[in-house]
């Protein structure tokens, strides 16, 4: 397979919009897994935006990533697991799986940073 990368950046404002709108627990339905709405969680309880900003940029660097770019793909089908250290990793289920799959990828690596406002992700997929 050859090396594919995707890339996306997505403003906090955005996302802390919607979570203030009426619209939020749709929003979070749709975008989020259960585990990583707890994972975007503070020390408060309150879901952080920048979390979650990073986590809407990774989903949308996968698709960018996939072949075809991402053609079907449920956005909570794509979900970013962190580990006790904060490590992230991509867990794909549905029709992002299958697109890695039938392209032979065997490796995926993600990257998420936030900062003045906007949140980033990276996705290497080979």
């Amino acid at each position: 397979m050859a090396l594919r990368v995707g890339i996306d950046l997505v403003s906090v404002a955005a996302v802390a919009e919607t979570l203030r709108g009426e619209h939020r627990e749709h929003y979070l339905q749709r975008i989020y897994t259960e585990r990583e709405v707890d994972d975007c969680r503070g020390p408060s309880g309150r879901v952080e935006p920048e979390r979650l900003a990073a986590r809407f940029a990774a989903k949308e660097a996968t698709i960018k990533a996939l072949p075809g770019a991402g053609e079907g793909v449920r956005l909570t089908s794509i979900e970013v697991v962190a580990d006790e250290s904060g490590q992230v990793e991509l867990e794909l289920s549905g029709r992002a799986a299958e697109l890695a799959e039938q392209a032979g990828a065997s490796e995926i690596a993600v990257s998420l940073t936030h900062e003045a406002g906007f949140a980033a992700a990276t996705v290497v997929i080979a």
